[in-house]
């Protein structure tokens, strides 16, 4: 199973295209979409309703059986920690399931200052998945957190494959100018975006 948290204020076709190469390249069966009700790095940074946010998610896969969304994290309040998160769908399925959590180049970089981050490695596996303009971070910055094994784990987990230059802030910004963004997303979520007036105040 490939848990896939995040903002996704909104959701992108990179968001699904990389999250599909990557269970494609794990070999599961089943990714499951997390939108989270604050992220403890976005704090103080004003989302869209979280309500929003899971139905574009919700219209985005709903004829693709691959993926699922889940509303666990948006039902918590206050920032929610990935480790906790995980531990949830640990109880939900048991040890039996295999747990991937699926991040960025970018967050890789800053996996070390996550909340107890040491532990959440070795509760699931962590999946980087490449972005444009982002390198692997080097041992010895994981090893300020990690230990030499889990950093090597870290390392050996960075999945390669359609680098998509899409950024959520990148669709914001288009709505809120008056342009386009067909193609960046999913038809039914544009035209979700046009019909709640999303972003475009914003």
């Amino acid at each position: 199973m490939l848990l896939f948290g995040g903002s996704f204020d909104p959701v992108h076709h990179g968001h699904l295209i990389v999250s599909r190469h990557v269970a494609e390249h794990l070999g599961v069966d089943r990714v499951v979409l997390i939108p989270s009700h604050q992220p403890p790095h976005k704090a103080g940074v004003a989302l869209t309703s979280v309500e929003h946010r899971l139905a574009m998610c919700r219209l985005a896969v709903q004829d693709d059986t691959l993926f699922e969304v889940n509303d666990w994290e948006a039902r918590q309040t206050g920032p929610n920690y990935t480790l906790t998160t995980v531990s949830h769908f640990r109880d939900m399925f048991g040890a039996g399931v295999a747990l991937h959590w699926l991040i960025g180049m970018d967050s890789l970089a800053e996996l070390p200052t996550w909340y107890r981050a040491d532990e959440l490695v070795e509760a699931c596996t962590i999946v980087t998945a490449a972005r444009p303009g982002h390198e692997p971070p080097s041992v010895d910055h994981l090893l300020t957190r990690f230990s030499a094994a889990q950093a090597r784990r870290l390392l050996a987990q960075v999945v390669g494959g359609p680098r998509i230059d899409i950024a959520s802030t990148e669709i914001r910004s288009r709505v809120r100018a008056g342009r386009s963004v067909r193609y960046l997303v999913p038809e039914s979520v544009r035209a979700y975006i046009e019909a709640h007036a999303l972003y475009a105040g914003t």
